[in-house]
């Protein structure tokens, strides 16, 4: 194991992950004023955002494993495929992918649940989730790829290399371990002197009641979550806010979003049936989590290496993206 130990950044509290940016329009963002610019972009659908990008970008979607998957590919090389998080999409990479496509055939992915992806009842288990991303993996024309997911995209990839070794050659883990029996001592309330208290964790788990309080409104919870985890506000403006909150609030996107948490209990299950990680991970963390991260990780991947992403919060990929691009050129080799 390899550790970059920098210096710690202080932030309180911490974040974890994941919903989309969906074939249909983005609404208008309520809470700030918007250029005309701003407005157009966060209007547009996935395939005009995809061409955004340049580098021949393109939306697709592919039926694997009983989903139908969306995913946003350009490039040339050997294949990347990017996981999202929660509260966002594919779009969340936005910043890194034309860089990346420069060596790599990058495929940004909404999982199931999320964005212009199917938003089925079931199936929002880790390991069930892995096994989509294998069947897009194959169903594009690969027997490997690099996989690198974020928050819940994380947990997957995670998922993904202890179930499907032979469909992958690296991995990157960025700020989320995959669920295991610690997350039921997570603590709900935050000491008067600060702390990780993730009480979304527990809202989630609510089944119809988070649709009932969010449908048609999940912008309040983006604003909170962003607002609350970005070092750099700027990061995650007005635009792509809106891009974000109009994913959520389509049909079935809360449900969707909330079956990820739901199925923490069955993702604990699962990993106390994996073996090690044998093939080469990536660590990417925030410091609220690099203590987390460095103490946890060497226990499941006997070949990782841990990196501390400073000056940045839990959605570090569009606060510090440069850095992302030059740790992912070092790593997917």
């Amino acid at each position: 194991m390899t550790i970059d130990r920098r210096r710690a950044l202080q932030l309180g509290l911490g974040a974890a992950a994941a919903t989309a940016a969906a074939e249909v329009p983005s609404a208008a963002w309520a809470g700030e004023s918007a250029t005309a610019d701003q407005t157009a972009t966060a209007s547009m659908t996935d395939a005009q955002l995809a061409r955004t990008l340049g580098a021949g970008f393109q939306n697709g979607y592919a039926t694997v494993n009983g989903v139908r998957l969306h995913y946003v590919a350009g490039g040339s090389g050997a294949p990347l495929f990017l996981l999202p998080g929660w509260p966002e999409t594919w779009w969340e990479y936005r910043d890194v992918m034309p860089a990346l496509a420069q060596n790599h055939r990058v495929i940004a992915v909404d999982l199931r649940g999320m964005g212009g992806s199917d938003k089925p009842a079931g199936g929002y288990d880790k390991k069930t989730m892995a096994g989509d991303i294998y069947g897009l993996v194959q169903a594009l024309g690969y027997q490997k790829a690099d996989i690198a997911g974020h928050d819940i995209g994380s947990q997957v990839a995670f998922s993904y290399a202890a179930n499907y070794p032979q469909g992958a050659n690296r991995i990157a883990l960025l700020d989320v371990l995959h669920p295991d029996s610690s997350f039921y001592q997570l603590p709900l309330l935050a000491p008067p002197t600060g702390g990780f208290a993730p009480w979304w964790f527990a809202f989630n788990q609510l089944t119809v009641l988070p649709e009932q309080l969010l449908a048609g409104r999940a912008q309040y919870m983006i604003d909170w979550m962003f607002d609350t985890f970005l070092v750099n506000q700027a990061a995650i403006g007005s635009t792509d806010r809106a891009v974000y909150a109009a994913a959520y609030n389509q049909p079935g996107a809360i449900a969707g979003s909330t079956g990820w948490y739901q199925a923490f209990g069955q993702d604990i299950v699962d990993l106390a049936g994996y073996g090690t990680i044998e093939m080469p991970v990536l660590g990417l963390v925030s410091s609220l989590f690099y203590p987390q991260m460095s103490a946890v990780l060497p226990t499941q991947a006997s070949d990782a290496t841990i990196v501390e992403v400073l000056d940045a919060g839990h959605y570090f990929i569009e606060e510090q993206p440069q850095f992302v691009i030059d740790q992912f050129n070092a790593f997917f080799v």
